[in-house]
């Protein structure tokens, strides 16, 4: 696993000196099909894919994020606003506030606010489920992004930055904490009926060894088999398949040993080895079939639901990083009729979201999983209209300047609401939380000093949140 020597907590002068060279051999000892008779043996022995000793003791050990992909509107969800009720059909007293699309005048919430829990939170009648939860959760109030963008504003939810390649969260998680199942992918990211906009991008692992990108999976199937194709072999008994395999990758190690630096080429080895070694494993985590009928009441029906439950699997398995994506394309992209269309996707995945959290806990998994739910950015509080400023849709446009989101477990602070828009939920206005300092916590909740997890790469330290980010140490418990 290749490293900066300004890693204070690795360890090895060949690290820093030949990280490519280090992560060869780390991959080639991590292989372990036979490969201590080759002449590579000098590549064998050194550290494996065990990850490192986070910086502090944390409680969060996994991430299953929720992402509600296509942007989820704040003043309908988790943050009432009463003046934009009074305000409904005026223009509202903005100015220089740019959105994707023209808007309009003020559109109330069609959606009713009731306080929840023993903290007393709002949320509308969209979660009629999860507002059972508010106790577990912090509901950040005060999120921004940076443009009204799809694209770029997955890409820096997702990696830090909206321009740049950069790795994801779970590439930078798997890297530092290492997988603590080999039969599985450290990081896995679900999503039914197609891929988001940015595709695979978005769990991309960018610079960091190939290894720690994320694996899709389209949990629209249900059966095991059908969820990731080809995992069983039909045609050769398992004997003779390792033998083949191992055969193909003593090949490999010495086609890789003539091309030093060659990541892709460390990368499709290693997903060989795990393709492998799925075919046992993989089945059984995604085969929700196993689960006592209660269980499977608890979550409910739609493919939403199910990956919801897939990811508690993945997690008790020892997955590091599980993301689970509501659809293909932006299902919650409202634009058109917030009425109707946030109502369809938030009952598609309200029940699930619930049973995640009372699932977790009464395995006593919640402590050691940091839930985090969010879109890429808001809505606005005003009406779209359409390309040519006329006919308002009853939809609401992108917003970058404020948004809300969720976490709960993980050494989350339960009942908590930290920072606030305005008084129409337009701009976020106290304890404004970037999407850098969202990383920095979500690091720190898991063991790790954000400008400390680096990375050297062509001639510099990257890190997740580059030189910004804070920890919101309100949100700790």
């Amino acid at each position: 696993m290749p490293d900066p020597s300004a890693m204070d907590h690795r360890q090895g002068a060949a690290r820093a000196a030949d990280p490519v060279s280090f992560g060869r051999r780390d991959f080639l000892q991590r292989c372990g099909m036979g490969f201590g008779s080759l002449a590579l043996a000098d590549l064998l022995s050194r550290q494996s894919f065990a990850g490192v000793e986070p910086h502090f003791p944390s409680r969060a050990k996994h991430v299953i994020h929720v992402f509600l992909n296509g942007g989820m509107s704040q003043v309908d969800t988790f943050d009432p606003k009463p003046e934009l009720t009074r305000r409904g059909g005026q223009m509202l007293p903005f100015d220089n506030l740019q959105t994707e699309r023209r808007t309009g005048v003020a559109l109330p919430s069609p959606f009713q606010f009731k306080q929840h829990g023993e903290s007393g939170i709002p949320v509308s009648d969209l979660f009629p489920h999860l507002s059972q939860c508010v106790d577990e959760m912090a509901v950040v109030r005060s999120m921004h992004a940076e443009l009204p963008n799809h694209e770029m504003s997955l890409m820096l939810m997702n990696s830090g930055d909206q321009r740049l390649v950069r790795p994801s969260f779970g590439s930078w998680l798997t890297w530092g904490m290492g997988s603590e199942n080999e039969n599985l992918p450290g990081f896995v990211a679900l999503c039914p009926g197609g891929m988001p906009v940015g595709g695979a991008a978005n769990w991309r692992s960018a610079f960091l060894p190939g290894v720690y990108q994320g694996t899709h999976v389209d949990t629209s199937q249900q059966d095991p088999t059908q969820l990731i194709r080809n995992v069983r072999n039909g045609r050769m008994p398992e004997d003779q398949q390792r033998q083949q395999f191992e055969f193909l990758q003593q090949l490999n190690a010495r086609h890789l040993a003539d091309r030093p630096g060659e990541a892709a080429l460390e990368a499709r080895l290693r997903s060989f080895e795990l393709a492998y070694r799925m075919q046992v494993e993989a089945t059984d985590a995604f085969d929700v079939s196993q689960e006592p009928e209660s269980i499977l009441k608890l979550y409910g029906d739609g493919p939403q639901n199910r990956q919801l439950l897939i990811a508690r699997r993945l997690v008790e398995r020892g997955v590091r990083f599980v993301q689970t994506w509501h659809g293909g394309g932006q299902p919650w992209d409202s634009h058109a009729n917030i009425a109707n269309e946030h109502r369809r996707v938030a009952g598609e995945c309200d029940q699930g979201l619930a049973a995640l959290i009372m699932d977790l806990k009464s395995r006593g998994l919640l402590d050691q999983t940091l839930v985090l739910c969010t879109g890429e950015f808001g809505r606005t509080p005003s009406v779209e209209l359409g390309q040519n400023g006329a006919g308002a849709s009853q939809g609401r446009d992108h917003n970058h300047w404020g948004f809300s989101l969720w976490l709960a477990g993980g050494g989350i602070r339960g009942g908590t609401v930290y920072g606030a828009t305005d008084e129409f939920g337009f701009r976020a206005v106290e304890n404004p939380v970037s999407v850098h300092d969202l990383h920095a916590t979500m690091l720190h909740l898991l063991g790790f000093d954000h400008e400390r997890l680096t990375y050297r790469y062509a001639g510099r330290d990257f890190r997740l949140t580059d030189v910004h980010g804070r920890v919101i140490r309100d949100l700790l418990a």
